[in-house]
């Protein structure tokens, strides 16, 4: 017997879930199917337990940093098991708005386990068949395992069991200085450990100056930065040995974070006339896949941006086309991210590098040092910068802002990117002082004034001034 559905939606990650309770919504019949934990990544591995651990990390380093504020504490202690269960509770508290009783409550059905297609309108969950006349593939993407001689043969972790640990390792080696190294290389130096992170370079998608601020800052906290790439592993007694170059780095613990693969590895694609790589599933600019009733999402789609906030934005998109007269674009050209170091790295449009090959000498970059955004003074978060990339008539391409809070600060200029907005109408509205917002309009007042007083109009607009007096 096979149970007839409008729209079955593949993985129950931030993806899924946000495309299910749409299509709820809309009211049509929908499941949800999941082969392990409604939740996905973002709930059980990635967004919400990095996160939580991030604010203990940070409680610890404020604790350790005390005394520079006129506050007398003792050394902190971190109980590991203590934080594994903090950082546990956190989870509970999401996933109880998503457990299947929940999604019952919001008319979705809920299946689980593997689904795999038996032809192009009908899959196999255990021993049952659901087919539908739309469908929605949101299968996420799994950690990525270096080809590095000796890697299999010794323990390590990812962030699919990191936050599990209840052992503060003395001496952590992270593989990886991407956001999720980055991350919890910081985090764990702080809980106590001595970190080594290792890569070719520190956050290499972002600018450069990112790199020198946060090398000089995770430096500062004691992190080893290692440049280069791991060549060998062993485990020698209960040590792991690292080859990097021509020196051995030596840990009790080891975190693999180079990345992450789509999942599309026995869903039997094929069978449904899906296109697909390892590098993930070919969709259309409306996010169709090679079979017009078949969409996909988030991290699963090839060349995609992989971030929560991409892939629940993709559903409500793939759900409108799935079911609705018309079509949108599932696809945007101003994409935020935020790494959530201290301070964060936020990151909207286009990098200097990339905005110079786009238009040449038409581009302008201006930086306003943190040092000079007061509310960031008054925090003693003085390690960072605003940097906008821009044309030479104020419009804005592109934004990094490296500060407490950036992940908030850069939606003001994702908001300006959307729109249109050139720099001047940032500088023209008030701001709340102090915060780190002002930044935003501190840079973009600068950009105003520059503009106005350079030039003929600069020397009408000074000697009208000196008329007035």
């Amino acid at each position: 017997m096979t149970d007839n559905y409008d729209l079955i939606i593949i993985g129950a990650g931030s993806g899924g879930l946000t495309a299910a309770d749409f299509a709820a919504k809309v009211g049509v019949k929908v499941t949800l199917v999941e082969k392990e934990r409604i939740g996905g990544d973002c709930t059980w591995t990635g967004c919400v337990p990095s996160k939580a651990l991030l604010k203990a990390a940070r409680v610890v380093h404020e604790v350790r940093t005390a005394s520079d504020y006129g506050i007398v504490t003792g050394p902190p202690q971190t109980d590991m098991g203590k934080v594994r269960d903090y950082v546990r509770s956190v989870i509970a508290d999401i996933y109880q708005h998503e457990t299947p009783e929940q999604l019952k409550q919001q008319g979705i059905d809920v299946a689980i386990g593997e689904a795999r297609f038996v032809d192009s309108h009908t899959i196999q969950v255990d021993k049952r068949q659901l087919s539908a006349r739309k469908f929605i593939l949101a299968t996420g993407a799994h950690p990525l395992i270096p080809p590095v001689s000796g890697l299999a043969g010794v323990p390590y972790r990812t962030y699919l069991n990191i936050f599990d640990n209840d052992r503060l390792p003395e001496r952590l080696l992270v593989i990886g200085a991407g956001p999720i190294g980055a991350e919890l290389a910081q985090a764990y130096q702080r809980l106590g450990s001595q970190v080594t992170l290792i890569d070719v370079g520190l956050l290499p998608r972002e600018e450069p100056e990112v790199a020198e601020v946060m090398g000089r800052v995770l430096t500062r906290e004691g992190i080893r930065l290692v440049e280069g790439l791991v060549t060998a592993a062993r485990p020698e007694g209960e040590e792991i040995v690292l080859e990097v170059k021509e020196q051995e780095l030596r840990g009790d613990m080891l975190l693999v974070a180079v990345g992450r693969s789509p999942n599309v590895a026995g869903l039997a694609l094929d069978c449904a006339g899906v296109t697909y790589s390892p590098q993930g599933i070919e969709v259309d600019k409306n996010l169709r896949t090679g079979a017009n009733h078949i969409y996909a999402i988030g991290d699963c789609v090839a060349g995609n941006h992989q971030f929560t906030h991409v892939a629940g934005w993709q559903a409500v998109m793939a759900v409108r086309n799935a079911l609705l007269p018309g079509s949108s674009r599932g696809f945007s050209q101003v994409v935020p991210w935020t790494t959530f170091t201290e301070p964060e790295v936020a990151h909207v449009g286009l990098t200097e590098a990339e905005a110079r090959e786009q238009d040449g000498a038409a581009v302008r970059v201006t930086c306003w040092p943190m040092s000079r955004t007061d509310r960031a003074v008054t925090d003693n978060d003085r390690d960072g910068f605003i940097k906008v990339v821009h044309r030479n008539n104020g419009q804005l391409l592109g934004a990094t802002i490296v500060a407490g809070r950036a992940g908030e600060a850069i939606t003001e200029f994702a908001l300006a990117l959307y729109h249109d907005h050139k720099l001047a109408d940032l500088a023209n509205f008030i701001h709340v002082y102090p915060t780190y917002s002002a930044g935003a309009m501190q840079v973009a007042g600068q950009v105003v004034i520059e503009d106005r007083l350079s030039g003929l109009s600069g020397k009408v607009l000074r000697r009208l001034a000196a008329m007035n007096w």
